[in-house]
């Protein structure tokens, strides 16, 4: 049965891709190593992936995965360019890693990136009104987190020169994100238990405080009040890195709270596929993900 299911949804991806062939391309034009902030002495990086002769071009600011520890912003060399040529703008990010992206840092990253961006549209040619969100894993929780609840980490960096510039996006694109840190810490004790990922972030266990993985937790945010976000949840049925019980129960705490949420299940994936390279084989789960990606974006920016 899950042989069936990806044939056709490979078969689906072939003939969007053929439809696609068809529809403009931008070349792309790749600015490296554009500084967004520093925080704490550390310098703060991404590549830009521009549409060439698009202005006011939406953008997409992608975050990595790595478990908070290890991972770096090359994992989107292939979505960068792929979105680029198709009009979407795209600012791959590194952020603070392992004990000096001990929780809140990293999200204070993120969300730094976002004012950066904004703050700086019109020099970079992009719409400071049309900002999406992509991360992968850990970068999905970041992604999803910052967007929820972006306005709720303001003690630090106040004094950023980009602090008082407003860090809400419109989309969040998250591949096989944690949403529940505790449900995340429960299932590294089976998955993972010389390595848990999740307590070695936030830096305690749930015994020590249930309050810090309460509120680092997207899951916690999906109220009526941060509705003004669309998402789409990407998983694999085969993860045994994030259960895919948490894209589920992501899912439906999105809906009942009136959040526009989309999601797609693909059989067979495990964890990382997203960094892997997908334009020249249709077949690999990159190519699935990617026509829908697209409408998903056109909805939403």
């Amino acid at each position: 049965m899950a042989i069936l299911a990806r044939h056709l949804l490979t078969m689906l991806a072939l003939m969007v891709f053929a439809g696609l062939a068809s529809a403009q391309e931008f070349q792309v034009v790749t600015r490296t190593n554009v500084e967004y902030v520093q925080h704490d002495g550390t310098a703060l990086s991404g590549d830009l992936y521009l549409p060439k002769g698009r202005d006011k071009a939406p953008v997409i600011i992608a975050v990595h995965g790595g478990g908070w520890q290890t991972g770096n912003r090359s994992s989107y060399q292939h979505w960068g360019p792929y979105l680029a040529k198709r009009g979407y703008a795209m600012f791959a990010i590194s952020y603070r890693l392992g004990k000096p992206g001990a929780y809140p840092a990293a999200v204070y990253d993120v969300k730094a990136a976002i004012q950066f961006i904004r703050a700086k549209a019109t020099d970079l040619g992009i719409d400071p009104e049309r900002i999406a969100l992509q991360g992968d894993s850990a970068g999905g929780h970041l992604v999803s987190l910052v967007a929820l609840a972006g306005d709720d980490f303001n003690s630090a960096y106040r004094n950023d020169p980009n602090a008082a510039t407003s860090a809400n996006v419109k989309a969040v694109i998250s591949f096989y994100g944690v949403y529940d840190m505790l449900a995340q810490w429960q299932h590294d004790q089976l998955a993972r238990p010389g390595d848990n990922i999740s307590e070695k972030f936030l830096g305690k266990s749930p015994m020590q405080s249930k309050k810090i993985y309460f509120e680092s937790s997207p899951m916690s945010y999906t109220t009526i009040d941060h509705r003004q976000t669309r998402f789409l949840l990407i998983n694999g049925t085969n993860d045994d890195i994030v259960d895919p019980a948490q894209g589920v129960a992501f899912w439906n705490a999105l809906n009942a709270s009136g959040n526009l949420v989309r999601r797609i299940v693909i059989p067979g994936a495990g964890h990382f596929f997203a960094s892997d390279p997908f334009e020249g084989d249709p077949t690999s789960y990159g190519a699935v993900v990617a026509p829908r990606l697209l409408r998903f974006l056109e909805g939403a920016l």
